[in-house]
């Protein structure tokens, strides 16, 4: 019997070509068109390969950074680029979107269907930074015209690879001299230049910002260079909140930095649209006026300018109205009518001490009359001579000026003392003894005790008189401070919600 050979198993059927040709075609659909690994452009922050439609190069010191953002983003957070993009300042390009031809599976056929006259149309626009013809010149975008797109990626097209060198020798000499050549460091200029606009963009697309969150110090410049650069691109509207935020963290050490620089971070608060250090800088500011007076012209608005003024004068007729108060402040006796020499001449005493110790510190001393110039000079200048009116006489003299009010600041620290709850803050033991020394008939114990309890009597009145110049609006407290602190600040006082 013979046996026949059976099939082998191990054998797979093949299809037929055709077959076999189109599940060929679909594994190599899958290959990389850069020649190496697959190539996935990006579609995030800072480069949206995909969608963004304006590209923004800012190069400084030899770095560059690259963006490619969204026109609806950045209008939306800038005035610049709002009105930069719009059809009266464009430099866009329009361009047809393009797509790839599909091949048919029967033969390769070509599908048209994308290349029809309806496709829509997208314009695209690029921003290059531009330091000016002087270092005076403060680098601003400007618009460019965008590149030609390619086939695959309108924007950019992916990066090829270069061929290896044909000879090792060459290579290793290529690595050497990449190993020697060193890159030059950036200076502190173009690093702050760079971080502000990476800054910029980050708040746009609500990304935190890169700031220091250590030193205050560093992050005060920081905060300050960015809020000049968002200011130039109209963008402090939404770039405030941020420097705000920021800011807010440091809680007790920003207040102190207040206390130490307020014109300084009254700018910034009124940059930053932020309430609370506007606020705190500003009482500052009220309680040491005119300190600093020319600097805030010049730094701030008109508007902040009048509303220091308009708090000024308010705390000035408070200061007024306490004043008025503490000179009629008298003792009383028994019958309850004001004390007199004639009635009580110890009491009388007390109340005239401190009526004059309160007059030398609330007022202004005088200054010293001018020199009397002598008739009888033996050889006067002829420049004095026709100086001088006809009829005059040399030795006539100017009548001295009258007292003037001391600045608010040197108010403040006397009214800081009528507050204090310390008994020898002023007018204290020593005075008050040399003071009734002075009548040494009246001179005893028992009356040197009496007259301390009736000066102790006047401190208090004056304490209570000036409890509403105490009052303390400052979050962070008022301590190691010498002026007046008691500037209250209303929803009305924010200037930037009514431009």
């Amino acid at each position: 019997m013979v046996s026949q050979p059976e099939p082998s198993r191990s054998l797979s059927v093949r299809g037929p070509s055709s077959v076999v040709s189109r599940s060929s075609r679909h594994r190599r659909q899958n290959r990389s068109l850069a020649g190496g690994s697959s190539y996935v452009p990006q579609n995030e922050f800072p480069v949206f390969a995909n969608t963004g439609d304006v590209e923004i190069l800012v190069s400084a010191g030899g770095k560059e950074n690259r963006y490619l953002l969204h026109r609806l983003i950045l209008t939306q957070c800038s005035g610049f680029f709002e009105a930069s993009t719009s059809q009266e300042w464009s430099r866009g390009n329009i361009e047809a979107s393009k797509e790839l031809a599909r091949i048919g599976e029967d033969g390769g056929s070509v599908d048209t269907a994308s290349r029809t006259p309806s496709s829509p149309q997208k314009q695209r626009w690029r921003y290059e930074l531009d330091k000016g013809a002087d270092n005076s010149d403060i680098p601003m975008l400007v618009q460019a015209t965008p590149p030609a797109p390619s086939l695959f990626n309108p924007m950019s097209p992916p990066p090829v690879r270069n061929k290896p060198p044909s000879s090792s020798t060459s290579f290793f000499r290529s690595v050497a001299n990449l190993s020697i050549t060193t890159p030059t460091p950036l200076s502190q200029e173009d690093t702050d230049l760079l971080r502000d606009y990476d800054n910029l963009f980050r708040i746009f697309y609500n990304y935190p910002p890169s700031l220091d969150p250590i030193n205050i110090a560093d992050a005060y410049i920081q905060c300050k260079s960015l809020l000049a650069l968002a200011d130039m691109y109209d963008a402090l509207i939404v770039v405030g909140p941020r420097i705000d935020h920021h800011l807010l963290q440091f809680q007790s050490r920003l207040f102190k930095q207040i206390a130490k620089y307020p014109p300084s971070y009254l700018r910034l608060g009124y940059m930053a649209r932020s309430k609370v250090i506007f606020a705190e800088a500003l009482i500052h500011v009220v309680g040491q006026w005119p300190v600093g007076e020319r600097h805030l012209r010049q730094a701030l608005p008109q508007q902040v300018v009048e509303l220091i003024e308009d708090k000024v004068d308010e705390l000035a007729d408070i200061v007024a109205g306490v004043e008025g108060r503490l000179f009629r402040l008298s003792l009383l006796t028994s019958r309850g009518d004001r004390v007199s020499p004639q009635t009580s001449y110890v009491d009388w005493l007390a109340v005239s001490l401190f009526r004059e110790w309160l007059a030398e510190n609330t007022s202004s001393a005088p200054s010293p009359p001018p020199k009397p110039v002598s008739a009888s000079r033996p050889h006067p200048n002829p420049s004095e001579r026709g100086d001088a009116p006809p009829g005059s006489a040399h030795s006539a003299t100017l009548p001295p000026p009258p007292y003037s009010d001391p600045p608010v600041p040197y108010l403040g620290r006397v009214y800081r003392l009528l507050g204090s709850s310390s008994g020898s803050a002023y007018l204290g033991h020593e005075e008050c003894k040399r003071f009734l020394k002075l009548t040494p008939e009246l001179y005893s114990r028992e009356t040197l005790r009496r007259f301390e309890r009736k000066v102790e009597e006047m401190k208090g009145l004056a304490r209570e008189t000036v409890a509403p110049l105490m009052r303390c609006t400052l979050q962070g407290g008022a301590e190691g401070v010498s002026y007046l602190t008691c500037t209250r600040i209303g929803h009305n006082d924010w200037v930037w919600e009514n431009e």
